[in-house]
């Protein structure tokens, strides 16, 4: 932690860290994101002649908004701040070690909300059958493809998957989301084909030196595959897919999600199975297929655009 926080702040922000860690089971890159964010803040105050958190005021935070305009900072990153800002606040007046909360009229800036990139399903069929299933490494990948596409499960996730989380004899999966929340999501035909394909001919294959080895999804050297591993992977497959450059793993679970709700899923029950906490967030992807249904309207209908006439 850097020198520059007075040591009364620092020793707080750790407790507020590890009740983030144990309590909230929270991952190490939330972690990391939201202690650079409190850093910053707490450096900030600091450097304001600010030596506690309970000297904090909504003014301080103020002018360290002011310095964060000054040095240009995207709306996006500002609004991020403000948001870890009140995270920290807000658990300090819980536990008793501040009287009121100097964010609670804090305002950030407007951001307006990007929409997630989505592929058609005519892309996620060129995707899925991009990898050379002649080849053992390629029919690990089409059948990583066919599980991401099928559960719309975090990268994370699915790196982290081991065999025994795969229930034998029923199509369902069993995955740790964020906060440490268990939930089952089901998986289709196509999906259970490949998991089967590669659990049967290719993953011994690859675990021979390590046999010992839990994770679903393994390396050519029998370890477990790493979120890096498969970021690299699926922007390979992307390219020979032809299906654009910039294609991330998030945008499966995207893809995953909007067709779902184009095919009539249900909202609550898409929500269960990205594992969102707060369906507001799901809700997105209603705007993504409303766009879609738009687009598709305007390219097929006959009369959808206006060229003149009575």
């Amino acid at each position: 932690m850097s020198s520059v926080i007075p040591v009364a702040m620092g020793l707080t922000l750790k407790e507020y860290a590890d009740y983030l860690a144990v309590e909230k089971g929270l991952s190490s890159n939330t972690l990391e994101a939201y202690e650079r964010d409190l850093t910053y803040l707490l450096e900030q105050l600091g450097q304001r002649g600010v030596s506690s958190c309970a000297e904090v005021t909504e003014a301080a935070l103020l002018g360290v908004l002011s310095a964060l305009r000054r040095a240009r900072r995207a709306s996006s990153t500002v609004a991020r701040m403000i948001v870890s800002w009140r995270g920290f606040f807000q658990f300090l007046v819980r536990e008793g070690m501040i009287p009121s909360d100097p964010t609670e009229h804090l305002e950030g800036p407007s951001v307006p909300r990007k929409l997630p990139r989505v592929l058609s399903e005519q892309e996620i069929e060129s995707l899925l059958k991009a990898p050379d299933t002649t080849d053992v490494l390629g029919i690990r990948e089409r059948a990583m493809l066919e599980l991401m596409y099928a559960t719309g499960l975090r990268v994370s996730e699915v790196v982290n998957l081991n065999v025994q989380d795969i229930l034998p004899g029923v199509p369902l999966l069993r995955t740790m989301g964020k906060g440490s929340k268990e939930r089952m999501v089901p998986y289709g035909s196509h999906a259970t084909h490949w998991i089967q394909r590669y659990l049967r001919d290719v993953r011994q294959t690859l675990t021979a030196k390590h046999q010992s080895e839990q994770a679903l999804f393994v390396n050519h050297h029998g370890g477990r595959l790493t979120r890096q591993g498969c970021w690299k992977l699926i922007k390979k497959l992307a390219v020979v897919a032809g299906v654009g450059l910039g294609l991330t793993p998030h945008t499966l679970r995207h893809s995953f999600a909007t067709h779902l709700l184009e095919h009539g899923a249900d909202l609550r029950v898409v929500q269960e199975m990205l594992g969102h906490a707060d369906i507001a967030t799901t809700q997105i992807y209603t705007h993504v297929s409303r766009t879609h249904i738009k687009k598709v309207y305007d390219n097929a209908h006959p009369r959808a655009k206006r060229k003149g006439g009575s």
